[in-house]
């Protein structure tokens, strides 16, 4: 997985199961060089990137993602724009489902399956 920088983060709305971040996608952010000339896009890595990054800081997971279920890039994000990037966890599962939005209109989406056993068995190693 990449390191790319984390956005200015605007806000934070925090519940039980579930985190908000409202981000501010900046012009300067490291993903945008080289990706497009013409036209600068977030890179789709870079938003899972974000939501593995800052789902597992808030919910305590190691970032040791197992897989991927549906992954989808509706729309593309640009230079200048504010989302919303909801991260929803099933603690159950070990999952994290997120999604970037503004308002009604859907920019990615999809949910992270975390390998919670390597974690563990790291945690129990270094005991």
């Amino acid at each position: 997985m990449i390191k790319s920088n984390l956005p200015p983060i605007l806000y934070t709305n925090i519940g039980i199961d579930n985190i908000e971040l409202r981000l501010l996608i900046t012009a300067e952010i490291e993903s945008f060089n080289g990706h497009f000339s013409e036209q600068a896009v977030l890179p789709g890595v870079t938003q899972l990137d974000w939501a593995v990054r800052l789902g597992c800081e808030h919910f305590g997971y190691a970032e040791a993602v197992a897989h991927l279920e549906v992954l989808k890039f509706q729309q593309l994000i640009l230079p200048g724009q504010e989302v919303t990037l909801s991260i929803h966890n099933n603690a159950a599962k070990g999952k994290l489902t997120f999604a970037y939005r503004d308002g009604d209109k859907l920019y990615a989406s999809g949910r992270i399956v975390l390998d919670t056993q390597s974690s563990q068995s790291d945690e129990a190693s270094q005991c």
